[in-house]
């Protein structure tokens, strides 16, 4: 008894001496750095194995709480002392919609207005080109903590990275008759957009403190992160922040995530706060945080919409652009060769010519000869295809197009257009589904086998990230795919220009060009003569997107 008694000593004192020492062990490469920003100094962590210098969670503007909810993002004031960024901030407040999302942030909180920088500044190092990177969503989910976002890998490649927080849902893009009133540019909504750009005007304040350029800021973003740029480039208060803009799937053009009037937005708010049982503004903001997040979900809303404010979003993107009034800055943005599957079209139908033929006909009632023209329908590959066309189109591949189309057809500047094309390896675990926003989820229902890349599937491969992803197979092949689009952006987000040694040439395109050069990313990376001009040019009629 007395030896078994020992054992149990010895145990206890060997795990009392081992945890401590394995907690240790986790930051052994590490050593603290602080630097001085604006507000004041803060302490981050230096990576000795990486190189990389790492700040996260620091405020880029007061908490929007109490008051200062629903407003403006508000300058954050200075603090005396020396202020931890070592943890992810919180994420803003969200539903669980997307479940394969994988934060590694300190919960939910409204406030949650936090940003988290990369850099491989060394003490001499002065001018590092920037990106700041909006994550996706749809405006009702997200944050800058996943690790498909990391920016260590895109930071080694002598870049300072940094990812942003912002307001969502009904926290983000209320709109409300009260609201506008109080405002001091008489609109409201938009307060999501509004943080990015609060962000922006912080990185030019601050991004020289890690060595950054604040005359050379690129902007990047996938899904919701991407039509974020497209308003980030369209917006009078922000298109002098940025030198560089990048896109994954995505621009505010209807039918994607597009704007509606102020007087829509505000109805709206008036609406949901009505069925609420609230009247008044003072009654909202007296709401408890849980509170607004039940009456919310109660809603049974996907967010708000977007709003032409007068202030921070004057006009819709294709007047913007037709007008000029854009950020002057070379663009790369493309899409993903099947965003979403056929079936989002077909509504349950069977991929076959007749049932392909019937859903057209049921969809476009006027335009349904048109359709099938464009279209291939003559076997059930042909059919896949079309409807995986139709649907992605739908959904966010034309509205990336028309933004492309816009920019380099108004603009000097040089536009770059990719499709992405690797299809994903197969899943580890065999009891996880792919979601729509890029992750996996348990026991999630059986999709069919992707014809061409999903929605969402090449974050983790731009940014270098595959290494953190640990759900997916991933071979050779893929970390092949991820260096060459890798650096393809690290080149445009240094020069404005995606070519270099190694690479496949890849050529602007031209306004006028019934053709343009498109960059397949796939295994083997070429460019292509896009052939689907024809495609594009009747969804522009069919949303009103147009050229006059």
């Amino acid at each position: 008894m007395k030896s078994a008694f020992k054992l149990v000593q010895i145990f206890t004192l060997a795990l009392l001496v081992t945890i401590p020492f394995q907690l240790k062990a986790q930051n052994l490469n590490a050593f603290a750095v602080q630097t001085k920003i604006k507000n004041g100094i803060i302490e981050g962590s230096f990576d000795t194995k990486s190189g990389i210098q790492k700040f996260f969670g620091i405020p880029f503007a007061k908490p929007p709480v109490g008051e200062l909810r629903w407003k403006a993002p508000q300058p954050f004031d200075n603090w005396s002392g020396i202020k931890k960024t070592t943890q992810f901030g919180p994420r803003a407040v969200q539903a669980p919609v997307f479940g394969d999302m994988d934060f590694k942030s300190d919960g939910l909180s409204e406030d949650c207005l936090y940003l988290n920088v990369w850099t491989p500044a060394d003490r001499n190092t002065k001018n590092l080109p920037v990106l700041v990177y909006f994550y996706g969503g749809g405006y009702v989910a997200g944050d800058g903590s996943e690790p498909r976002y990391n920016g260590e890998a895109m930071a080694q490649k002598g870049i300072v990275v940094v990812t942003v927080n912002y307001r969502l849902n009904v926290f983000g893009f209320l709109a409300h008759p009260e609201l506008s009133a109080e405002s001091p540019y008489q609109a409201s909504g938009n307060y999501g957009l509004l943080d990015q750009m609060a962000s922006l005007k912080w990185v030019q304040e601050n991004i020289e403190a890690f060595g950054g350029d604040p005359n050379q800021v690129t902007i990047a973003g996938e899904s919701a992160g991407s039509i974020s740029v497209s308003y980030q480039m369209a917006s009078p208060l922000s298109k002098d922040l940025i030198a560089g803009a990048i896109g994954e799937s995505g621009a505010g053009i209807n039918p994607t995530l597009a704007p509606v009037s102020l007087a829509e937005a505000e109805q709206t708010g008036v609406e949901f706060a009505s069925k609420a049982g609230y009247q008044s503004l003072d009654e909202l903001r007296n709401l408890s945080t849980k509170e607004v997040y039940e009456i919310y979900n109660e809603s049974q809303r996907f967010g708000f919409p977007v709003v032409l404010d007068g202030y921070f979003l004057p006009k819709t993107l294709p007047e913007i652009f037709e007008a000029q009034e854009q950020a002057m800055v070379p663009l790369l943005a493309g899409w993903n060769s099947a965003e979403i599957p056929g079936m989002a079209f077909m509504q349950g139908k069977p991929y076959t010519p007749e049932a392909f033929i019937d859903v057209v006909k049921q969809t476009y009632p006027t335009d349904h000869e048109e359709v099938l023209r464009l279209h291939p329908h003559g076997d059930m590959k042909e059919v896949e295809w079309s409807a995986t066309h139709l649907a992605a189109d739908r959904f966010i591949a034309y509205s990336t197009w028309k933004w492309l189309d816009l920019h380099a057809k108004n603009s000097n500047q040089p536009v770059y257009r990719y499709l992405y094309s690797k299809l994903r390896p197969p899943l580890k675990d065999a009891n996880l589904s792919p979601g729509l926003a890029g992750g996996t989820i348990e026991g999630g229902p059986k999709m069919p086998e992707p014809i061409g890349a999903p929605h969402a599937c090449e974050i983790e491969y731009a940014m270098g990230n595959l290494h953190l992803v640990d759900a997916y197979a991933w071979t050779a092949e893929d970390y092949q795919v991820s260096k060459t689009m890798m650096e393809y952006f690290a080149n445009f987000i240094k020069t404005g220009n995606p070519n270099g040694e190694g690479l496949p040439t890849w050529d602007v395109v031209v306004g006028s060009d019934e053709t343009p050069a498109s960059m397949i990313i796939d295994v083997e990376s070429k460019q292509i003569e896009a052939q689907d001009q024809a495609r594009y040019k009747f969804h522009d009629k069919y949303y009103g997107n147009i050229n006059d």
